[in-house]
């Protein structure tokens, strides 16, 4: 175990201040829109930072008070733990090392995640990164629409929740902030910001910020997470109404390693390391190992065929890095009395990859008597020198059938580890643009209705150069994208080339409207998404998961002529051009009744629509663009809310129950491994369940908040797996040709817990301020079956792991303590963290699957899977301390 070294320190107190501003939506003109509720009859805004806004919609806000007694840096995915039916489990205590997100069994690539109404979600497979989110002191403050979007929502993936983060407005007034943290796994983190105050006679106002941060990773010896970011925004206001045009602007580097999880210690094979069988920890302690660093790659050799060996392959050596930034505008013109005009342009930049290491081949692939260089079969093959030895020699060779495909197994023929380590991560750059406008117009005092229009376009480039390794094991650049390496034929060899553009354009509406004196408030809200896929795979799609075949522009005619077929007996589908388009009438209908200032009943009811994301797409060019299978149905969502809602100045409270119905849902899963996307239909898929919290502020320097989840889910169909080859009744095959079934109808989806429960408590005592979260996590299944891990023969199964993931506490604590006594001003102040208070030990992302390879037919065992799913565990206990200083 790493010895730690434990932080002491009070903590400060800083008065509870209201958080002032009602902006929970997206857009601007979602702000503007929603605003017109919080200025006609609120009662209270919120309690210590907690908000249950007085909408149609179950909703959640957290303002800064909230945000800034989280650890330093951390992402704003963690701080929205505290939201009832949100689930969210850390690879770091720090935030910067990506993480996994639900909200109510919604699986982070099918919520909506915006940053001032920019997507954030990956425009190829909606996934959210979480470590690339805005330094927490810029975030004035997060909702969460627990079960349905905003109107203008610029997004694909929204059968679910939203998530929105806003910035902070530059302050009139200049200052500085300034903030240094240090704490366990060596953490050391520096944060700037400058308020530039009115700088013109027009009123002006610009902040700059910028951040450091570094640490190592918890769970071995090698692995180091490095993060910058820089922010930047100019706010004109334009007249005394509120009007003004605003220009940020944001960048994100991330230097991060994979990590795994660590021992499975029910099977004797299963050791401490970073193996795919080495995974799903139970009741251990030893959460540190060691990897093979520092080592040597494989001395090259002339005449000699070289071998690779392990150094630099191991899984936690495997880099993820990302270059993320943004310009967003955001205006706001009164055109008329009562008449309101707002504009949000975009733009944005992505340049990230992930993967590991592949042996190189210096020879050819041969098909036909033909010598072929490119990506083919799983293998990389150069046919020229890559490791400067003067020789060819060093390839993967098979006496019994020379230059064709090697097995996997050595022999005195056989040499399928003869080659050269080669880096191999999966490339992606992207760049986005985007617009939301939106035109408001009050009829009247009660009557409201605004227009809108959404355009959003992604040019997202996916690549899969190759780059040699150091040494060391070391890549010479973890962007092999800049200086790929190139065949002999000077063409750069790579395993995925593809060009997508994802565009939408979108129009929609909403009114609202308020009777009886307002105690009944009306929305009805359209979007009418038209959504185009424009796909160039310029490789071979050689299986249904996805596999493809990549050669040079000019072996493509030789190639496709050798290989007509596919495994299916169809017309291999070569190089190609589709474009798919989806497009759908969403509607929004919310109610409202407030038979009191105080308290009000709401209910909702939203159609959602997730496009099949590209990764699934390009899998289906498999099948001939002709066919159904080529085309991949979206999925549907029908969403509804049922609520209750208490707000004064001491109480905000809020249950709701809910009800989701889906249809062709797709699920996907990222397979390390296999450096690619998994995809499976459930079919329908139904879910409810209820959420629920209260914060009460009894006293100024006291706070109490508790709340809660419960759902359930239930998929409705089998999954079909295939056809009957033989009669087999132990998998139920009684007829050739019947359909082999995964028993899944019945069954919970995998990776959502079927609840959650928690709260904090928060006071203050003089210049000493102190608070503690603790949540409750239940298990979550890992396969859609509900089956355990298994492990053995059919005739002697054995239980590698059960079902589901253990259930856990998370308690975090955090103390502040201000310096004014010591002469300084209350802009200054100590704060502790401790990130998982109690050490808890628990499984935190983790890949899931429907477990083909475990159970078919009658639901028997019969195989164990190919490997063990991927996962990772929950970051460990970790102490932290930050000094900061204003004036």
């Amino acid at each position: 175990m790493t010895l730690r070294n434990t932080l002491a320190a009070g903590a400060a107190l800083l008065p509870l201040a209201l958080l002032s501003t009602p902006a929970f939506a997206q857009s601007t003109g979602s702000v503007d829109f929603d605003e017109e509720i919080v200025v006609t009859g609120a009662t209270a805004s919120d309690v210590a930072g907690i908000q249950s806004p007085d909408t149609s919609k179950a909703k959640s806000v957290l303002g800064q008070e909230v945000i800034a007694r989280q650890n330093p840096g951390q992402t704003i995915l963690d701080t929205i733990n505290l939201v009832p039916g949100v689930n969210f489990t850390n690879n770091d205590a720090y935030g910067s090392s990506g993480g996994q997100l639900t909200i109510r069994g919604f699986s982070e690539d099918r919520i909506s995640l915006t940053f001032d109404g920019v997507p954030l979600n990956d425009s190829g497979n909606y996934a959210i990164y979480s470590n690339q989110q805005l330094d927490p002191e810029l975030i004035e403050q997060v909702n969460v629409n627990l079960g349905s979007t905003d109107v203008d929502s610029p997004t694909a993936a929204a059968t679910g929740s939203t998530v929105n983060y806003r910035t902070i407005t530059p302050t009139e007034d200049f200052g500085v902030r300034l903030s240094g943290s240090a704490g366990e796994y060596k953490f050391f983190r520096v944060f700037g910001l400058i308020n530039t105050g009115e700088f013109t006679p027009f009123g002006t106002r610009a902040f700059l910020s910028a951040s450091s941060s570094s640490n190592d990773n918890p769970f071995n010896n090698y692995g180091r997470v490095r993060k910058k970011q820089f922010n930047g925004r100019i706010w004109q206001p334009i007249g005394s109404n509120g009007d003004f045009v605003s220009v940020a602007g944001h960048y994100n580097e991330n230097r991060t390693n994979f990590f795994g999880s660590l021992p499975l210690r029910l099977d004797a094979n299963r050791v401490v390391g970073s193996g795919s069988g080495n995974r799903f920890p139970i009741d251990s302690d030893e959460r540190e190992y060691n990897i093979n660093y520092p080592c040597q790659t494989d001395v090259p050799q002339a005449g000699v065929q070289d071998v690779t060996n392990t150094c630099g392959t191991e899984f936690d050596r495997r880099y993820n890095p990302s270059n993320t930034g943004n310009i967003r505008g955001s205006s706001k013109f009164t055109l008329a009395d009562g008449v309101v005009l707002t504009v949000d342009p975009s733009y944005q930049y992505v340049k990230a990859n992930g993967g590991g290491t592949v042996t190189g081949r210096e020879g050819f692939r041969t098909i036909n008597g033909v010598n072929y260089t490119g990506f083919i079969g799983g293998n990389y093959y150069f046919g020229r020198d890559l490791n400067g030895d003067g020789d060819i020699l060093d390839t993967c060779r098979n006496a019994a059938t020379a230059g064709q495909a090697c097995s996997s197994t050595a022999s005195a023929t056989n040499t399928p580890f003869a080659g050269v380590t080669l880096l191999a991560p999966s490339q992606t750059q992207t760049h986005r643009y985007g617009v939301i406008a939106n035109l408001r117009w009050d009829i009247n005092d009660a009557h409201t209705i605004r227009v809108g229009f959404t355009y959003d376009r992604a040019r997202h480039r996916q690549t899969g150069e190759l780059m040699p390794v150091q040494l060391n094991g070391e890549p010479f650049d973890v962007f092999p994208v800049n200086n790929p390496l190139v065949d002999a034929n000077g063409v750069a060899v790579q395993k995925r080339n593809r060009l997508s553009y994802a565009i939408l354009t979108q129009v929609s509406g909403e009114y609202r409207g308020e009777w009886a004196d307002g105690k009944l408030v009306t929305t009805l809200g359209i979007r009418a998404p038209f959504f185009k896929r424009d796909l160039n795979n310029y490789c071979f799609t050689t299986a249904e998961n996805g596999n493809v075949d990549c050669l040079s522009a000019a072996q493509n005619a030789g190639y496709a002529a050798a290989n007509p077929t596919n495994s299916i007996g169809q017309p291999l589908q070569g190089p190609q051009q589709r474009v798919l388009k989806y497009d759908d009438i969403l509607p929004n209908i919310g109610l409202m009744f407030k038979p009191n200032n105080q308290m009000s009943i709401f209910a909702n009811y939203s159609k959602g629509l997730q496009v099949p994301g590209t990764d699934s797409l390009y899998n289906a060019f498999f099948f001939a663009p002709n066919t159904a299978s080529a085309r991949p149905n979206p999925e549907t969502s029908d969403n509804f809310d049922l609520g209750v809602r208490y707000r004064t100045s001491k109480i905000q409270a809020q249950v709701s129950g809910w009800f989701t119905k889906y249809n062709d849902r797709l699920a996907s899963a990222y397979d390390p491994v296999l450096d690619r996307n998994v995809y499976r239909n459930l079919g329908r898929v139904d879910k409810y369940g209820i959420d629920g919290s209260i914060a009460y502020q009894p006293i100024s320097n006291m706070s109490l908040y508790v709340f809660g989840s419960w759902m359930k889910s239930e998929i409705k169909d089998d999954i079909q797996s295939g056809n009957c080859t033989a009669i087999n009744p132990a998998i139920g095959c009684t007829a050739v040709g019947q359909p082999l079934l995964i028993r899944t109808a019945g069954k919970r989806e995998a990776g959502a817990p079927e609840y959650s429960f928690g709260g904090s408590v928060r006071g203050t005592l003089g210049p000493v301020e102190l608070g503690i979260t603790g949540k409750r996590t239940g298990g979550r299944f890992i396969y859609d079956t509900n089956l355990p891990i298994y492990a053995g023969t059919q005739a002697a199964p054995t239980i590698v792991y059960p079902a589901k993931t253990n259930a856990y506490w998370l308690v975090n604590l955090d103390a502040r303590m201000s310096l004014e006594w010591a002469g300084l001003n209350d802009k200054t102040f100590f704060q502790l963290n401790v990130y998982n208070l109690f050490d808890s030990l628990y499984v935190g992302k983790y890949t899931t699957s429907l477990n083909q390879g475990n159970v078919l037919g009658g639901g028997v065992f019969t195989a164990a899977p190919a490997s063990v799913p991927f996962a990772q565990i929950g970051a460990p206990r970790t102490i932290s301390g930050t000094l900061t200083v204003g004036f």
